[in-house]
């Protein structure tokens, strides 16, 4: 009786490291997703420090109103920019999630082939066994036949 060995295991092995790799992937793009919203939500937080401080001001002018409003234009501009990219790092999270899931169907279906031929040969090898003891016993029985005659 032989031990079982899935001819095909470098392969599953292979589909097991796709998996693997694009699971990674997705956890990097996971990652500079809250990275950009941590960016968002640092620039609105300055902003609104900014907003506040100045108008703590005590001879508040037309200067430091004009300085505010255009620092209030340059934080959405950053933020539209930032929503911008946010936008692609979503679009680029779904296509590397859905390679993922692909990664995933390609390794479960060598996995489930590797089930199928083990099962195979189990069931082989309890045919195998089986003859066996049937053997043994068939001799065993025409021993003590020839024995009692």
């Amino acid at each position: 009786m032989t031990t079982f060995q899935f001819r095909l295991q470098k392969a599953l092995d292979w589909r097991r490291a796709q998996v693997a790799w694009a699971e990674a992937r997705v956890e990097q793009q996971l990652a500079a997703l809250a990275a950009i919203d941590q960016a968002r939500a640092e620039l609105d937080a300055m902003g609104q420090r900014t907003d506040v401080e100045v108008r703590r001001f005590a001879p508040l002018d037309g200067g430091h109103l004009g300085a505010l409003g255009t620092f209030r234009l340059a934080i959405r501009a950053r933020m539209r920019d930032l929503a911008g990219k946010r936008a692609e790092c979503q679009k680029e999270l779904a296509a590397r999630q859905s390679a993922v899931l692909e990664a995933r169907r390609r390794c479960r279906l060598m996995e489930r082939l590797k089930e199928r031929r083990w099962a195979e040969w189990h069931a082989a090898a309890e045919r195998e066994l089986d003859e066996l003891a049937a053997d043994s016993y068939l001799a065993q029985w025409a021993r003590r036949r020839a024995l009692s005659i």
